[in-house]
């Protein structure tokens, strides 16, 4: 039996979780979200409905099995995302390297000629702290995650120096630079 499957999804207070043949939505303070379930796999309540949800599998064939494991993670990570959301940070390093908050997206100042202007997705807001911090969250763990990526990839952070825009706590490995001499 799939050891992440298994597990029951628990359904906090404020949550209202509807299940519809292989339809999931989840609805709570941070927003609302939806699920599609793929075919053989089911979710039911465990018990009273309200409290936690089951995901269940028909056989033991590895399809069914791999699917188990990821409609749970789905199942958990849209529940846990109307209820508290989630974030990324990332961190600008280099000189001159900033970012402002600009209406609902931001302004990047990133070494280039030009400014970069991002506009923030639906269901993203993006946050500045302090002007080499970014702040990105919402209730979609998959949209946060790539929202970050598409802020990183105007300027990974390089080898030699570290400059460029990188997760928190994300070990830039370095290289050493050319050596002078004969």
């Amino acid at each position: 039996m799939s050891r992440v499957g298994k597990q029951p999804v628990t359904v906090p207070t404020g949550v209202k979780v509807t299940l519809n043949g292989q339809h999931v939505a989840a609805r709570g303070p941070k927003g609302q979200l939806a699920l599609e379930v793929r075919d053989p796999i089911t979710v039911n309540w465990d018990g009273e409905p309200g409290k936690t949800l089951v995901v269940k599998r028909p056989t033991d064939q590895k399809e069914h099995r791999a699917l188990h494991g990821l409609t749970r993670a789905l199942v958990a990570n849209i529940v846990q995302g109307v209820s508290e959301g989630f974030s990324k940070t990332l961190e600008i390093v280099g000189v001159g390297y900033r970012a402002e908050a600009k209406g609902k997206g931001l302004q990047l100042r990133l070494g280039f000629s030009h400014n970069i202007d991002f506009p923030a997705p639906a269901g993203i807001t993006l946050e500045t702290p302090n002007p080499t911090t970014i702040v990105v969250s919402g209730a979609d763990k998959q949209q946060v995650g790539h929202t970050a990526a598409v802020i990183r990839s105007f300027r990974p952070p390089e080898p030699y120096k570290g400059k460029g825009v990188r997760y928190q706590g994300e070990h830039v490995r370095r290289k050493a630079g050319k050596t002078a001499g004969k």
